[in-house]
């Protein structure tokens, strides 16, 4: 067996330029929205937390932004805890909620499929986190509809 001989690696060691940026820093012009959609379980994978971030970022640079959980995303804006809700069985499981409140209080809207929540996964309105607006399930395709029709910036992510 070849013997290794480089030092182990420490807390604040890099590998990558995470400096430079490449592309200029686009911010939205006046009016501009955008949409995030999820169709992602929660805590199946990174894209639901991933998604939340996209969404805060794009809030962040101007756009008038929305999230839409359908499908099994609405999972992603349950209440959750153990043994009551708002407590951390472990960590990181209020992700999803701590990422979801601090976007509506920078203003984004974020809005879940009544069908989804009832007939999918079993839970009614008051499951929500609170700010969170009960959708028809028609209006998921409206909502989008509507932010293509505005030529608004659209990142949709499903995951099976």
């Amino acid at each position: 067996m070849p013997k290794v001989e480089l030092e182990a690696h420490k807390d604040g060691d890099y590998f990558v330029d995470y400096e430079e940026k490449v592309f200029e820093d686009v911010k939205a012009e006046p009016g501009q929205k955008a949409l995030v959609t999820f169709h992602t379980v929660a805590f199946e994978g990174s894209i639901g937390l991933v998604n939340i971030l996209s969404a805060t970022r794009l809030l962040r640079k101007g756009f008038d932004t929305s999230i839409l959980l359908y499908g099994p995303g609405v999972t992603l804006g349950l209440q959750r805890g153990f043994p009551k809700l708002g407590n951390e069985a472990f960590p990181g499981h209020q992700v999803y909620a701590q990422r979801l409140n601090k976007f509506m209080e920078e203003g984004g809207k974020v809005y879940a499929c009544r069908f989804a929540l009832q007939a999918l996964y079993g839970h009614g309105e008051p499951a929500l986190l609170p700010g969170i607006t009960p959708i028809s399930p028609l209006d998921v395709l409206d909502l989008n509809l509507i932010h293509k029709r505005d030529k608004s910036v659209i990142i949709d992510s499903w995951t099976l």
